[in-house]
């Protein structure tokens, strides 16, 4: 509608006493008003005007204002109607309703009633708006191409959440903290016919164990201590949407029984009440530990595990995808200027050389603070150099691999520990590039003949060329 604040409206009604009764109580009530007498009138006037509103009289002297009703409708299809008549009936009304009008009123009927309905109908059709306008907001930002990455694990990875998202499996996401998990859950509900439904997400270690069960199935009153109320749980929330379990490795054995035996089932029972409620929800988990040695060591069910693990997808950690840091990188500091209104900087080559030899333990949420943090410190100049990032990340560069070596008092065998550090970095190597000694070896600019016999020295194994 072309004004929110003031709406416009067209009266029709050929009832000279009438006519400017209804102007009036309309523009009192934040109205702009224009009349008509008859059909000619208003079609002449809605020929040259797009009134946010209509009121229109059946009964008009030279046609039919259900007529008018109709064309107004089919030329201007968000304008809102008020259908009055001093004759019509129910047969009248349900026609007029169902070719677009939002009340049909009998005279006499009192003059508030009609802005409070055109009101009402603004109100209704403006949050209509706001929220289809959200919702492509939304869609927008969680399409598939909107998560950042070229690497080939990457692109693996974009292509299993297009194959996965229309169906409705258990999804299990494996990744260690900060790699984006909740951020894959939310993409594959917005690209999935439950885009409409919710999204509800449910952190198992955010909660006390003690409060977990009725925060996930939700409670009645009285069903324990401190239930003063009934509760709905997250189960329940996320009918007909989505319902994302982070972290569930922290769940207790007797809570991850309960959760399959609704994930069996399909329904739910509130703690406290019997009667199950079925479910229609698709489930997606995430872990940040290897759940199959969980299951081995007895801490995590094996039954859920294989009901969880319907469609793994493994989200590798960033020190794996390091030519992704750039691209990451600048995304971050674009969103954090933006949301610090500053013009958008860019990272020099020397800060970006410091970010790619970092090892980001904490992954991408690891670098999106470090930026935040490099913004903050650069906030008056048009480039963020290396010395704006934090010091453990400019640290981390400098003695790579060494962060976490403490020298004991009774000191170290040097060649041990560098041993040591051959081995990690060749294994490295050996896992960024799939196994494939020469380009390993590429990478830590060796010929390939002092890479295998390192390899072999430092009893290093692998199936790949």
């Amino acid at each position: 509608m072309k004004s929110v604040a003031q709406p416009t409206v067209l009266v029709v009604e050929d009832d000279a006493d009438l006519r400017p009764l209804i102007v009036e109580s309309l523009e009192s009530a934040g109205f702009a008003a224009a009349e008509a007498c008859d059909s000619a009138d208003a079609r002449s006037r809605l020929e040259g005007f797009a009134y946010d509103c209509l009121v229109v009289d059946l009964g008009l002297p030279d046609g039919d204002g259900m007529q008018v009703l109709r064309e107004a409708l089919e030329r201007y299809p968000a304008m809102q109607a008020v259908v009055v008549t001093g004759f019509g009936g129910v047969e009248e009304a349900v026609k007029a309703i169902r070719l677009g009008a939002v009340d049909f009123l009998i005279k006499p009927f009192q003059l508030s009633q009609i802005a409070r309905g055109l009101r009402q109908a603004i109100d209704q059709r403006r949050l209509q708006e706001e929220n289809a306008e959200l919702r492509a907001q939304v869609r927008q930002r969680f399409r598939f191409d909107s998560i950042i990455g070229q690497h080939s694990s990457m692109r693996a990875l974009f292509a299993q959440l297009e194959l996965i998202a229309p169906m409705n499996s258990t999804v299990l996401i494996n990744g260690e903290t900060g790699t984006g998990k909740e951020l894959i859950a939310r993409t594959i509900h917005h690209n999935s016919p439950r885009a409409d439904g919710r999204f509800v997400a449910f952190n198992a270690a955010a909660i006390p164990e003690g409060l977990a069960e009725a925060e996930l199935f939700g409670h009645t009153r009285g069903a324990f201590t401190g239930a003063v109320a009934a509760r709905i749980g997250r189960f329940e929330l996320a009918q007909h949407g989505t319902l994302f379990i982070d972290e569930v490795t922290s769940m207790s054995l007797p809570l991850q029984a309960k959760l399959l035996r609704a994930l069996q089932e399909k329904e739910v029972e509130r703690v406290g009440d019997s009667r199950p409620m079925s479910l229609d929800i698709r489930v997606i988990a995430a872990a940040n530990s290897d759940l199959k040695k969980m299951v081995k060591a007895g801490t995590f069910r094996e039954d859920l595990f294989y009901r969880l693990n319907v469609i793994p997808l493994t989200l590798p950690p960033l020190r794996q995808r390091r030519e992704d840091i750039p691209l990451l990188a600048q995304f971050f500091v674009r969103k954090s200027c933006e949301e610090n209104g500053l013009a958008c900087k860019q990272l020099t080559q020397d800060a970006l050389r410091v970010l790619m030899n970092y090892d980001w333990p904490g992954n991408i949420r690891q670098l999106e603070n470090a930026i935040e943090h490099a913004v903050a410190m650069s906030a008056a100049q048009a480039e963020i150099r290396a010395e704006a990032l934090p010091v453990d990340v400019r640290e981390g560069m400098d003695r790579p691999g060494l962060t976490d070596l403490s020298i004991p008092d009774e000191g170290l065998n040097f060649t041990s520990v560098v041993s040591q550090l051959e081995r990690e970095l060749i294994l490295r190597c050996l896992e960024k590039t799939g196994g494939n000694k020469r380009q390993a070896a590429r990478l830590l600019q060796l010929s390939r003949t002092t890479f295998i016999d390192k390899m072999q020295r430092l009893n290093v194994e692998t199936g790949v060329a």
